[in-house]
């Protein structure tokens, strides 16, 4: 919308007619492409306890929605 300066309301009434009409655009477009590399851990970080603070997270939500249940 930005790039071709139509309003909100402009852009999406012509994708539906555009995609109603059953025209299709001249050329495809160029498949997406990501480019992957490796990434590794920095230093410092234990590979093993990965989990742990998500655990911990879980822990205390659980007890925190019981305690609630209780009083």
């Amino acid at each position: 919308m930005h790039r071709s300066r139509k309003s909100f309301k402009e852009t999406p009434n012509n994708a539906v007619r555009a995609a109603l009409s059953g025209n299709r655009p001249a050329r495809r477009p160029s498949p997406f492409v990501v480019k992957a590399r490796p990434v590794r851990l920095r230093a410092g970080i234990d590979p093993g306890s990965l989990n742990t603070l998500a655990d911990e997270l879980d822990v205390h939500a659980f007890v925190t929605r019981n305690r609630s249940e209780v009083t």
